[in-house]
């Protein structure tokens, strides 16, 4: 292949961004541009569609012109993007009906409450893996069908497309030629089987959803089209949603790998393999990345409040003026003193689910300052991700080692925390941008970047190696003061 770089296209919560590859891995050139966040009210979270692609197809070109390439020198293009996140668009027009419903949103609650009254979150469980919750797409599209004036009768009629982001960039990218998603991003909607890979009808019907509406779902690595929108056509060639791509761009292939993205909420993703298993520890299953029409499944869990705990100390307590400081601050500090913070502002997240728990700071003594408190607020994050990977433990084969991304992953502190805790290594990967990265392998395995997974393994190139050293009957103490800490944010 003389084609040696690869364009991934990044779309998140808050900023579309590109990144140009090498086919080493290494980093080439990037941008990035932030977009509007829309509360119409609250509880309702919202984006331009058309300002989503816009600034996507910019920072595309960005890159590509900094990169000092052209078309013709890359290889192929990998998308990947914020999950669930939900378009409804005109077929004919190409424009959106609406703005999309972001993941965050929750307007959905009460018919996701109609939803378990009616006896359906058995059902949904066992063909998706998820649980009913607005979180997901599938009473998203229900809401715009029932609000948006003539969207049921044009549904009916077939003039609409549904799409996640990753759809709506695909769409937009080749013109509206392909309609089409993968299956990671199927499998957050709610209505895709993830045991058989196949929309499911029973569900599509119970939510009263046309099946015109959808995507055709393939592998994730898979030649999706081409686009030819920066001259030289440009197959697109890998997709898969953000989470699922850093699982991939960390070489986790194999059941028992495992992830975890510290970002402003913490994702942990366990690969499992080939075997579809529901969780009875407060995790989802979910569909991996295929590069394959193989179906491979993960484990995930999610934090809701993980780097987003700096901010408070930042913004809410004022306890630092950047989030860089954090680190020195909890350092002057030898411990946390017996504070523990546990950072429930929007409740918890997985394994506990409780929407109801709110944020605590226990274990207050006249000796404690604002170091304890910033580095027990650190360490809210590793005892978060703790209770993630002890429930994936449960659930399947004990996890030997987790390789870790995101921005707060650069923290040496925090990493050496989550090891002691852990009992196992904490592995910061050479290039941490992983969900790009991963976009990008997808991308090169379908247009022949590269030849296997294997070559894929030995790209993986090792940062640091945090080791534990705390004794674990000291970690174990740990860990059961967090859990008391935690019951003390539930009110009975």
């Amino acid at each position: 292949m003389s084609k040696d770089h690869l364009l991934a296209l990044d779309q998140g919560t808050s900023s579309s961004r590109a990144i140009v590859f090498h086919r080493s891995g290494r980093i080439v050139s990037q941008a990035q541009r932030e977009f509007r966040q829309i509360f119409p009210q609250p509880g309702w979270v919202e984006h331009d569609a058309q300002e989503i692609w816009e600034t996507q197809f910019a920072v595309a070109r960005q890159a590509l012109a900094e990169s000092g390439l052209t078309a013709a020198d890359v290889a192929a293009i990998g998308i990947t993007n914020q999950r669930e996140t939900t378009v409804l668009w005109d077929r004919r027009s190409g424009r959106p009906i609406h703005h999309a419903i972001v993941w965050q949103d929750r307007r959905t609650e009460a018919l996701c409450a109609q939803l378990r009254e009616r006896g359906l979150a058995e059902a949904v469980r066992q063909s998706t893996g998820l649980v009913i919750d607005p979180y997901f797409s599938a009473t998203k599209i229900r809401w715009l069908l029932d609000h948006v004036k003539g969207a049921h009768i044009a549904a009916a009629q077939g003039e609409l497309a549904f799409g996640t982001v990753d759809s709506w960039l695909l769409w937009q990218l080749t013109q509206g030629r392909v309609h089409a998603t993968d299956v990671s991003n199927a499998s957050r909607t709610m209505l895709f089987d993830i045991r058989h890979n196949a929309w499911d009808h029973e569900l599509l019907k119970a939510l009263h959803v046309p099946d015109s509406l959808l995507p055709q779902v393939h592998p994730s690595s898979h030649v999706y089209g081409e686009t030819t929108l920066f001259g030289t056509p440009i197959p697109i060639t890998g997709i898969a949603g953000d989470q699922q791509a850093a699982l991939f761009g960390q070489a986790c292939f194999k059941a028992g790998l495992a992830k975890n993205t510290y970002g402003t909420g913490c994702f942990m993703l366990m690969h499992t393999g080939g075997r579809f298993e529901t969780s009875k520890h407060g995790l989802i299953t979910t569909a991996a990345a295929q590069p394959t029409a193989a179906p491979e499944y993960a484990l995930e869990g999610s934090v809701f409040i993980g780097g987003a705990v700096v901010q408070w100390l930042r913004d809410g307590l004022r306890a630092i003026s950047a989030s860089g400081e954090v680190q020195a601050l909890a350092e002057s500090v030898p411990d946390s003193g017996g504070v523990i913070v546990v950072p429930a502002f929007t409740g918890l997240g997985a394994p506990y689910w409780n929407v109801d728990a709110r944020g605590a700071i226990v274990g207050l003594t006249r000796g404690s300052t604002v170091a304890h408190i910033a580095r027990a607020a650190l360490e809210s994050i590793a005892f978060q991700s703790a209770a993630l990977l002890q429930a994936m433990s449960k659930d399947a084969a004990p996890v030997v080692e987790l390789r870790v991304d995101g921005g707060a992953c650069v923290n040496d502190l925090l990493m050496q925390f989550q090891a002691d805790l852990l009992g196992i290594p904490v592995v910061r990967p050479q290039v941490t941008e992983t969900t790009a990265l991963g976009a990008a392998y997808l991308a090169g395995l379908a247009a022949g970047v590269y030849r296997s997974q294997d070559e894929l393994v030995a790209l993986w190139r090792e940062q640091r190696r945090f080791v534990p050293t705390l004794p674990r009957e000291r970690a174990a103490e740990r860990l059961a003061a967090w859990d008391h800490a935690v019951r003390q944010t539930v009110a009975p």
